[in-house]
């Protein structure tokens, strides 16, 4: 692996581009291997998890913690409404358009890994 980093800080060095060494991360993918990676030197941190473009990943592999992330988020979108939900003011018909418009979005969100967390996870007949 660091070899492999080595060739990527060249590669980007020669076309004027520097990595960031604050930022750059190593997540172990199955393997024994604990040898420090490092760039000009510096120890790059290991992590077990981290957030990139929206999506956790982390040393398993799978999707699990994803799910139930963005699950999390879904039910918060929805528990922060309950004074509109409650609420004896508001016409059903805006409470639905409230309801398609907050939470609907985040639910879709994430539902996106759902499938895949399901094809992995044939034990479970649904997540809720």
């Amino acid at each position: 692996m660091q070899e492999k980093t080595n060739s990527v800080a060249a590669a980007s060095a020669a076309v004027g581009l520097n990595i960031h060494k604050g930022k750059s991360r190593i997540l172990r993918y199955n393997t024994a291997c604990t040898n420090p990676i490092t760039i000009d030197g510096e120890d790059l941190e290991d992590v077990k998890t981290f957030t990139y473009l929206g999506s956790i990943i982390d040393e398993q592999g799978g999707s699990d913690a994803d799910v139930k992330a963005r699950i999390g988020k879904t039910r918060s979108a929805y528990l922060q409404l309950r004074n509109i939900w409650n609420s004896k003011q508001l016409s059903t018909n805006t409470k639905v358009r409230i309801l398609n418009t907050n939470v609907k979005t985040v639910l879709l969100y994430g539902g996106r890994n759902l499938e895949n967390y399901e094809s992995n996870h044939p034990e479970n007949t649904g997540v809720y």
